[in-house]
């Protein structure tokens, strides 16, 4: 299997002068994803739970709603110049045939709409929507999670290059973390781990991002059926407004006992007085 860190030449240069060393880094390379043999997507990840991201990427995708729609996933044949397989190329059998377009592909083609046409898509398509009620979280247990989340990355701690991606249950207990150089194949590869795990529609978990909150980790979360997403860093206007229609809690800048909450504030229980959040939300946003 391929290796997730790998070793290259560096001069690193100070103040005090220059120090030529070899340096750590996060290993990238491209997965051919095929469903029934043909070609589906490439893309470009950290090696590692390629399993988990296929089945999070289907579902993600609508083009599977449980694990029970995969017969089977197996590595083809590919080798590199040593003879070596690359572990690059994965094919996944389904139980019944999908009809599959390239309009499936939201978060690829995105790009040339607008708002509320993306908005519509997600909506049409997710099969779990998140629940109206619980699961309900304590402010303070949410704030925690960021930091449970990167005590757990093995890889990051030693090249600093890898996005982090955490299922959470309401009491903050971790069950599952997945990294990968882009933050929505992390994303897709936690969602597989509970695909595989029976876990979906995750309507009782909490998805916590070690990057910003961007529309395509929005939609992934609505279609797993996660009710809250939780994210280190900024949220995007149009991630809101999905989060917004589709009733899931949106938390970005989780950091430092504070966060920003810009949609589902039902499900967080909260230990400050009413009165006192709009300056928290203020002073976490300069915080940004």
């Amino acid at each position: 299997m391929s290796r997730v860190t790998a070793r290259r030449k560096m001069v690193r240069i100070t103040p005090g002068g220059q120090i030529q060393r070899p340096d750590t880094l996060t290993v990238e390379e491209p997965l051919e994803l095929r469903v029934d043999g043909r070609s589906l997507t490439v893309t470009m990840r950290t090696p590692g739970n390629d399993i988990d991201l296929a089945h999070g990427f289907l579902l993600s995708e609508n083009i599977i709603g449980s694990a029970q729609d995969v017969l089977s996933a197996r590595y083809c044949a590919g080798t590199d110049a040593d003879g070596q397989n690359t572990y690059n190329v994965l094919d996944i059998q389904l139980r019944t045939s999908a009809t599959i377009s390239t309009r499936n592909f939201l978060t690829n083609s995105s790009c040339g709409l607008c708002g509320k046409t993306a908005l519509d898509e997600v909506r049409t398509r997710s099969r779990f929507a998140p629940p109206t009620a619980g699961p309900i979280v304590g402010s303070t247990v949410l704030a925690a999670m960021p930091d449970q989340l990167r005590s757990r990355q093995a890889v990051f701690e030693s090249t600093g290059g890898l996005h982090a991606a955490g299922l959470f249950t309401a009491d903050g207990v971790l069950l599952a973390v997945r990294e990968d150089i882009g933050r929505h194949n992390a994303v897709d590869k936690v969602i597989g781990w509970a695909l595989l795990e029976d876990r979906i529609p995750a309507h009782d978990l909490i998805l916590v991002v070690s990057s910003r909150a961007s529309f395509e980790l929005v939609q992934k979360a609505v279609m797993a059926g996660i009710p809250m997403l939780g994210a280190v860093s900024a949220a995007s206007s149009l991630a809101v407004d999905l989060a917004v229609e589709s009733d899931l809690t949106l938390a970005a800048f989780v950091r430092g006992g504070s966060m920003n909450i810009y949609s589902g504030l039902h499900r967080i229980r909260q230990a400050a007085a009413p009165e006192s959040l709009p300056g928290q939300y203020d002073s976490a946003r300069a915080g940004g």
